[in-house]
């Protein structure tokens, strides 16, 4: 008797990536979100395609290059290199949620943009982080020491924010505060808005990103996928 294997279905797939904390392959899992849009498609490539910019990236750090060296660099080659942008224009298509389509057209939403620069990051060996920003999806880079402190960037256009910028941005999303100039906002609840984002929590915005689209589309059989990987994600 012959027995064919069925292969694992896209939901299967993304299932065995998100069981454990402890190694949560971020970058595999955000591209594995394509596969209900793109059954064909080929994630090991993609995964080949940032690994093939990283080693192209690392090749620009000079010997000796502090963590600020290497932001500059990093943004130099992200933003100017391969020309990543914040797709203005069309938002709100779901494609900007899609990484094979981003690396593609090098456009893309805050977060989509993100994960493949934090990506970027870590493999020069900044200390960067996902930062789950109401509104807007933010990274941030830490500093060591003797710098120290940190560095928050809007991925969707590779710009630095001051204090002041933060909190503007923040206030709309503080009840009560929305009249409050920007120095009223403590540093506490600053820097609770700017703590790290687990790669899950990541991933969960992205589908949420998506569930909002497809709901408001009327696209029922979409919407549907997503809320079976948000189930399996946030069980």
């Amino acid at each position: 008797m012959h027995y064919k294997l069925k292969p694992p279905s896209a939901l299967d797939y993304f299932t065995a990536l998100v069981q454990s904390d402890d190694e949560f392959p971020l970058l595999e899992t955000a591209i594995s979100l394509a596969q209900d849009e793109f059954p064909a498609l080929d994630i090991q490539q993609v995964l080949s395609d940032v690994d093939n910019w990283a080693a192209r990236l690392k090749r620009c750090i000079l010997p000796g290059a502090d963590a600020l060296d290497k932001l500059r660099e990093l943004n130099h080659f992200f933003y100017a290199n391969l020309r990543f942008a914040g797709n203005v224009n069309h938002y709100d298509d779901p494609h900007n949620s899609y990484l094979n389509v981003v690396m593609s057209t090098r456009l893309g939403i805050p977060i989509s943009l993100a994960v493949l620069w934090l990506e970027l990051g870590q493999s020069i060996g900044l200390q960067v982080f996902g930062v789950g920003f109401p509104g807007h999806f933010l990274v941030k880079l830490d500093l060591p020491a003797p710098q120290e402190g940190h560095v928050v960037i809007d991925p969707f256009s590779g710009e630095s924010l001051s204090r002041e910028e933060l909190c503007e941005r923040l206030i709309p999303w503080l009840p009560g505060s929305k009249l409050s100039p920007p120095y009223a906002i403590s540093d506490d609840t600053l820097g609770f808005h700017l703590e790290a984002a687990l790669p899950r929590e990541i991933i969960a915005r992205m589908l949420r990103n998506l569930h909002e689209i497809y709901r408001r589309q009327g696209d029922d059989a979409r919407l549907l996928k997503v809320q079976a990987r948000l189930a399996v994600l946030l069980p």
